[in-house]
Order: C-alpha cells, then sequence, then structure tokens
C-alpha cells in the first residue's frame, strides 16, 4: 500500500478530513494517487491493491457509504474495463474518479437549487452540525438576493457548527450561534430546519451527526418543517439486505480529557432520524419522501445494487 493512500486513511480517521462529501473525495483522490504509485504488474495485482485500499478507507470511518459508493464505483470500472495494461487501467481510474467527482458536483449544484427554492425572504433557518451542501443550498439563496437569518448549534463535541456560523458570516447572512441544548428554546423562531446526512438507509431513515434526531423531534412538536440536504449516493444498499448501519463511537477524550477515574464516557458520533419526522428529502432528483428512496435510487443509479 502506498505512503499516500495510508496518509489520507489516517487523516481521515483523525477527523481532519469532515463531513460525508469531503470524505468521499479525499477517498477518491487516495485511489488516484494509487494508481499512479503502484508497483502493480498486472491487472490482477492492481485489483488486489485498490481493494486493499478499499478496506483501509472503509475501515477509516464507519458510516460513510457516500465514499464506499464512490470507491465501489471507481473500482468497478476497473473491474469491467478491458484494458490488460496497467498503465492504461491506472488512467481509467484516474478518469473514472474525475468523472465521479464531477457528477458528485452537478448533483451538489442540483440540489442546492432545488432546496434554495425552499428559502423565502424574511425565513429564519434552523441548522444543525456542518454540511458542506447544506451551506451551498444557502449561499445560493443568498446569491438569489433572498433576505434570511440563520440559527445553528455549536454541536458538540466537535463543535462542527462553529464551521457552519463562519461561513454563513461570510456570505452575510445573520447567523445565531446556540448550544445544542437550547434547540427547544428557539425552533419556535424558526421556519424550518435543513440537515444534512451522512447515510441514508433503505426504510428512508437518516443518521446524521448526534442531537439531528432530537432537533427532528423538537422541530415536528413546534410544526416546523424538517428537511434533510443530501445527494443520493448517500444511501446505503446494505441496509435494504438486513444490515444496520453503524453508528461510529469516538473517543470519550474528545467529551472531557481529563475526565474522572472510572467514569463512563459515551460519545456516539451520530443518531437515527426516522422518516417519519422528516417533512422531504431534499437532492438532486427533487424534494422526494424518504420511504421512496429505494425507487429513486434503482432508477437513478442502479449500479450501487
Amino acid at each position: 500500500m502506498t505512503e499516500t493512500v495510508r496518509l489520507i486513511v489516517e487523516k481521515i480517521r483523525k477527523l481532519e478530513v469532515q463531513g460525508a462529501r469531503n470524505v468521499a473525495i479525499a477517498a477518491v483522490k487516495a485511489l488516484q494517487a494509487l494508481a499512479e504509485e503502484t508497483k502493480a504488474k498486472t491487472k490482477t495485482e492492481l485489483l488486489k491493491d485498490l481493494q486493499q485500499a478499499q478496506a483501509l478507507l472503509y475501515a477509516s470511518r464507519e458510516t460513510e457509504p457516500l465514499m464506499r459508493n464512490a470507491v465501489k464505483w471507481v473500482i468497478g470500472q476497473v473491474e469491467e474495463s478491458s484494458e490488460g495494461n496497467v498503465k492504461a487501467l491506472g488512467n481509467v481510474v484516474v478518469s473514472s474518479a474525475d468523472l465521479f467527482l464531477k457528477n458528485l458536483e452537478e448533483s451538489r449544484e442540483r440540489t442546492a437549487e432545488i432546496g434554495a427554492k425552499r428559502i423565502r425572504d424574511g425565513c429564519v433557518v434552523f441548522t444543525h452540525c456542518h454540511s458542506s451542501t447544506v451551506t451551498r443550498m444557502l449561499a445560493k439563496a443568498k446569491q438569489e438576493g433572498k433576505i434570511f437569518s440563520v440559527i445553528c448549534t455549536e454541536t458538540r463535541p466537535a463543535y462542527q457548527g462553529r464551521i457552519t456560523a463562519r461561513e454563513m458570516l461570510k456570505l452575510g447572512v445573520e447567523t445565531t450561534f446556540i448550544v445544542d441544548s437550547a434547540a427547544r428554546s428557539f425552533m419556535g423562531n424558526a421556519d424550518l430546519v435543513v440537515v444534512g446526512a451522512d447515510s441514508i438507509t433503505s426504510e428512508g431513515n437518516v443518521i446524521n451527526k448526534i442531537g439531528t434526531s432530537g432537533i427532528a423531534v423538537v422541530a415536528s412538536e413546534a410544526r416546523v418543517p424538517f428537511y434533510v440536504v443530501s445527494e443520493l449516493l448517500k444511501f446505503n444498499p446494505a441496509t435494504l439486505y438486513g444490515e444496520y448501519e453503524k453508528i461510529e463511537q469516538r473517543s470519550p477524550s474528545e467529551v472531557w480529557k481529563e475526565a474522572p477515574e472510572k467514569l463512563v464516557v459515551r460519545n456516539p458520533a451520530f443518531d437515527v432520524t426516522r422518516h417519519e419526522y422528516i417533512h422531504g428529502l431534499i437532492c438532486e432528483e427533487g424534494i422526494i419522501a424518504p420511504q421512496t428512496i429505494v425507487q429513486v435510487m434503482q432508477r437513478k443509479y442502479p449500479w450501487i445494487f
């Protein structure tokens, strides 16, 4: 395995690369680096190297189907290629990765365009954690001349909400920053909630940053529409066949570095928001009911199955 791949894997594992989209991009670039640096002499040897990289990347972050789907698609292009020369196959990896990233960017832009239509002048948007797709959607609404404000949570323990707050201020959006436990107190001021997703199950449930499900319940109580903004490739096909999406357990030191001895500190990175709390899934195909995700995926991305 090349040093570049190991370095990228380590960055993903240590959360130096954050966000499902950025993790997928890093993984695809790791495969490109491997293709350029490999010492494989045959297609079989190259595929073995790619599969080893695949295993390392998958293990680096448990709840990242977008990354897994990206890696699966690129390796699939090599497996299906009629090329026998390793250099030519390396070019297949590089070009396939470039195509995937191009399509991913187009999906985000289309999703942002659709979602921006739900932002109206004077509305208050509530969001949690940080999602590049959500911030792109809000940036699009701002570019269209809409005037709105944002309430964002700090999102402990890694404080990803600070990233969102800085990006909103950079856009010139009035932004209020609150502690996670204040969500219920501020929900009554919001007109809609928009959050990202790390994974979408076959039932239409969404796995996102810890705290998301509680915010969805609070939004439901306050009768505030709760939207998930996500590219469809965050769908996890394994859940269709009975698998549960894993919830990554992070180090307790992220919560309390000098915790008292014998204190049990739990630090789940994600939680599950059930589909009945989701007003709509905003994606590149439009605003869909989350329960229809399997049918939409079969039409749009049949290779994923």
